[in-house]
């Protein structure tokens, strides 16, 4: 019986972290500019307080401001029903109130970052 013919395997580009670089690899930038355009997105990502509020952080935030607030009504003699509710009231009050605060820090930051970018 013939032998089914074997498809050529290509060289695998992969990490052992599962990443895949798609781009083709050179040993050195061919001019200046790609020289400064490849050192330029080397640089590191961008602050944490430059990037908009999302309401995933602000849910997660308001989750451990109430998660205290359960504990310390629980010791201080409300019973574990009634933390709980208050609990749930205050999760709802943190999140949406660190988003729209989150938000307009935010806002107030970029305007005076284009101002500067302006000047």
């Amino acid at each position: 019986m013939a032998q089914a013919r074997k498809k050529r395997q290509r060289k695998r580009r992969g990490t052992q972290g599962g990443r895949i670089d798609t781009k083709a690899r050179r040993s050195r930038p061919r001019s200046r500019e790609e020289a400064k355009a490849q050192a330029r997105s080397k640089r590191r990502p961008a602050p944490k307080q430059d990037l908009p509020p999302t309401w995933r952080s602000s849910i997660l935030r308001g989750a451990f401001m109430a998660a205290i607030f359960v504990v310390l009504l629980t010791i201080f003699g409300n019973g574990l029903g009634p933390a709980l509710v208050l609990g749930l009231f205050m999760l709802a009050m943190y999140g949406v109130g660190s988003y729209y605060i989150e938000s307009a820090l935010w806002r107030r930051r970029e305007r005076a970052r284009i101002r500067s970018r302006s000047e």
